[in-house]
């Protein structure tokens, strides 16, 4: 059997605003984020690390911030593709892992809802996705609020 591990990382700078979308999940915050897209990095992220795992390069080769098409656009059509990219590769997911840094929003009582949606969008059990969330103990741009990150790893196995 074949297994392919990928990683993926995501960042983007805050914007005055009122809420954020982390793994789909709307949570209202003092912040909004700054992005072509929805600027959700946490599955932006995950698109990294199954693409990095099929070995198709980033997410910013498949959804360009030059293409007009993706301006605003939801970031589970991104997911959505990536996971269709990976099936026609016959590939399937067994699991993802994913960190979370920022100060705020805190994100303790969302974490299991972020869980659940992304176990149900990539079809996974709810115990092959873990989500973590971590401060960066106010230090750089993130402990100065200026801004969040997100990193997930995936392990693939051929179909």
């Amino acid at each position: 059997m074949i297994h392919k591990v990928g990683f993926g990382f995501d960042v983007h700078r805050f914007i005055t605003g009122n809420s954020v979308i982390l793994g789909g999940v709307r949570i209202p915050s003092e912040f909004s984020i700054e992005a072509h897209s929805d600027g959700d990095v946490l599955l932006h992220a995950i698109c990294d690390a199954i693409l990095g795992a099929l070995g198709e390069g980033d997410i910013g080769d498949l959804f360009p911030d030059t293409d007009a098409t993706n301006k605003n656009r939801d970031s589970v059509d991104f997911l959505n593709e990536v996971l269709t990219l990976m099936k026609s590769k016959q590939y399937s997911l067994c699991n993802i892992d994913c960190t979370i840094v920022a100060e705020k929003p805190k994100l303790m009582t969302y974490k299991q809802q972020i869980k659940q949606f992304l176990a149900q969008a990539c079809s996974l059990p709810v115990d092959c996705v873990n989500i973590k969330a971590t401060t960066n103990e106010k230090l750089g741009f993130v402990g100065r609020m200026e801004g969040i990150q997100a990193y997930s790893v995936c392990l693939l196995k051929k179909d």
